[in-house]
């Protein structure tokens, strides 16, 4: 679904990203750990071009996305993305925000992005909100509804940039709750996060990053259970 070839970013003369190559097979959930400052959120920011690599190719289903001639709108209608920061609309109700991109970019008309929606909510325990505005959500509330916002656009993989790190630990759960539920009904999921147990149980592949490279991959048996790499070692000790 995603491979990624020798990829590099630079912010001036920092070398964030020192040569990536991966592929992320439809259905896998890639779980990428590491201690910050490590390049995991630029990763995931190239994959659908929110950060513009300095040299190297990412191909999404077969297109080559660096390519300057891509399409890259119609390629992100393809690609949820859920952010530390919940990005809802504060001027407008949780159905609102559900359905202006659907609607707006034409995937749906509103009746079926409306019926879209509410499904969904259903899906997360959220019905009973689709009238309310943001601000008398709860932060657990809101990542879920951002969750579902990128749901409506029908992607073929959900990328997440550490979900839970702007939370209270007592709604952690109920946001990582809806992402397991995604991973088992067979959504293709690229997970940057510090939530160890979430990696270890939901994980099929674990990247371990650090300084701009992945140091080690493996299953989440490998990685926790016996890593090779001294520095991923050194990483799970102190988090674990």
């Amino acid at each position: 679904m995603i491979t990624v070839k020798n990829l590099h970013k630079q912010f001036g003369n920092l070398e964030v990203l020192k040569g990536i190559d991966q592929h992320i097979s439809p259905g896998e959930k890639v779980v990428i750990i590491g201690p910050s400052g490590s390049g995991k959120s630029t990763f995931l920011r190239c994959l659908n071009l929110l950060e513009t690599p300095t040299s190297g190719q990412i191909f999404f289903e077969g297109t080559d996305i660096t390519d300057p001639k891509c399409d890259i709108n119609a390629i992100r209608r393809r690609m949820g993305m859920v952010f530390q920061q919940f990005n809802l609309f504060p001027h407008l109700t949780v159905m609102q925000n559900l359905t202006l991109a659907p609607v707006t970019t034409g995937v749906m008309d509103k009746e079926s992005a409306a019926r879209k929606a509410g499904q969904l909510l259903a899906r997360v325990g959220l019905s009973d909100k689709a009238g309310a505005y943001p601000a008398q959500l709860s932060g657990g509330q809101k990542q879920r509804i951002a969750i579902v916002r990128a749901l409506t656009m029908n992607p073929d993989v959900m990328l997440f940039d550490e979900p839970t790190s702007a939370l209270d630990p007592e709604m952690v759960g109920e946001v990582l709750d809806v992402m397991k539920q995604l991973a088992k009904d067979g959504m293709t999921m690229v997970v940057v996060t510090h939530e160890m147990g979430f990696a270890r149980e939901v994980g099929d592949r674990v990247l371990f990053m650090d300084e701009g490279i992945v140091m080690e991959e493996g299953t989440p048996q490998q990685i926790f259970g016996n890593p090779q790499n001294p520095r991923t070692q050194d990483f799970l000790r102190k988090v674990l």
